[in-house]
């Protein structure tokens, strides 16, 4: 099989070395050794997360994004800018509107740097949002009802037309996720 690019988006206030991230290295290291993956370590702010995307990706075009939380949503963009596949684990739909309650001084503990999160982010993010995606998506989503941190129902809603896979209680970390990863790398067509 052709050896693919495959970018990994973490959370907000999260980083390359959060659980999900290191069990995806894992995961790809162990069955998937030809692809590429890509863990960038986000900066917090909108506009330097996105320049942060681009810098890693160097010209070059993902043949899969996967994306948890606020990396969903940016995975969501990418995945209709560039046509590539797309998991989303527990996405974010409004960040701009989350975010309002989560302003202030956060560190990054791999880049080791503050990031401040002012309400000036705010409307970055809602020029960020992609748009509702359409029937036939490239796109899967992996829900639980438990997430303690986004309602699972505005995901549904957002995207109702792509294929969903909800799953009864669970919290935002997404519980099991290691266990979805085969499920993961099928979709996405790497294996």
């Amino acid at each position: 099989m052709t050896a693919k690019l495959v970018l990994y988006l973490h959370g907000f206030a999260s980083s390359s070395q959060s659980e999900k991230a290191l069990l995806t290295a894992e995961y790809f290291q162990q069955h998937l050794p030809q692809h590429q993956l890509l863990l960038p370590d986000l900066p917090y702010t909108p506009l330097e997360a996105v320049q942060c995307i681009v810098d890693v990706l160097q010209g070059r075009i993902p043949d899969a994004v996967i994306g948890s939380s606020l990396g969903g949503f940016l995975a969501t963009r990418l995945a209709q800018q560039f046509q590539c596949k797309a998991v989303l684990i527990n996405p974010a739909v409004q960040p701009h509107l989350l975010l309002q309650q989560h302003l202030g001084r956060y560190f990054h503990p791999v880049l080791q740097r503050h990031y401040d999160v002012s309400a000036e982010h705010l409307p970055q993010l809602a020029r960020l949002a992609p748009e509702k995606p359409a029937a036939h998506s490239l796109i899967k989503v992996l829900l639980q009802t438990g997430d303690e941190v986004l309602d699972y129902r505005e995901a549904l809603d957002f995207y109702q037309h792509c294929q969903l896979d909800v799953q009864e209680g669970g919290d935002h970390s997404y519980q099991g996720y290691a266990n979805r990863l085969p499920d993961i790398v099928k979709f996405c067509q790497l294996a």
